[in-house]
């Protein structure tokens, strides 16, 4: 049985996507320097990653009950900073790509919420899903 995708996610990752692009050419304009380049990508793939392990972890504590469902609901925020300090760290210790740059990208989450509601009537305008 095919499962739909979550229109809430969709717009969310979509606007996270959308945010990088955008931040890419405004990037582009002031810099050619690939280390930030690759600083925002890893940060948009991270905050994409952290949305959909965020929305999983929200659907798992769902079908729980209320005390098990926060113990599992915070844990899974714990893995989720956890993973994000981790790359941080790895980031500041090698010159492959900018940390700051990684937190800027990583900030497309919650720059995509906010936009949420404009891009969801946006969305379904254009795709039905």
């Amino acid at each position: 049985m095919k499962k739909k995708i979550d229109p809430t996610l969709f717009d969310l990752c979509l606007g996270i996507l959308l945010y990088g692009i955008v931040f890419q050419a405004v990037l582009l304009c002031f810099s050619r320097k690939p280390a930030y380049s690759f600083g925002l990508w890893i940060g948009v793939l991270l905050a994409i990653a952290g949305a959909v392990h965020m929305w999983w972890s929200i659907d798992k504590g769902m079908d729980q009950a209320a005390k098990q469902a926060a113990k599992t609901v915070g844990t899974n925020n714990l893995i989720r900073y956890f993973t994000l300090v981790i790359v941080m760290l790895v980031l500041i210790y090698t010159d492959f790509a900018n940390p700051i740059f990684t937190f800027c990208g990583y900030m497309g989450m919650k720059v995509s919420a906010y936009l949420n509601p404009w891009l969801g009537r946006i969305r379904s305008k254009i795709i039905k899903i």
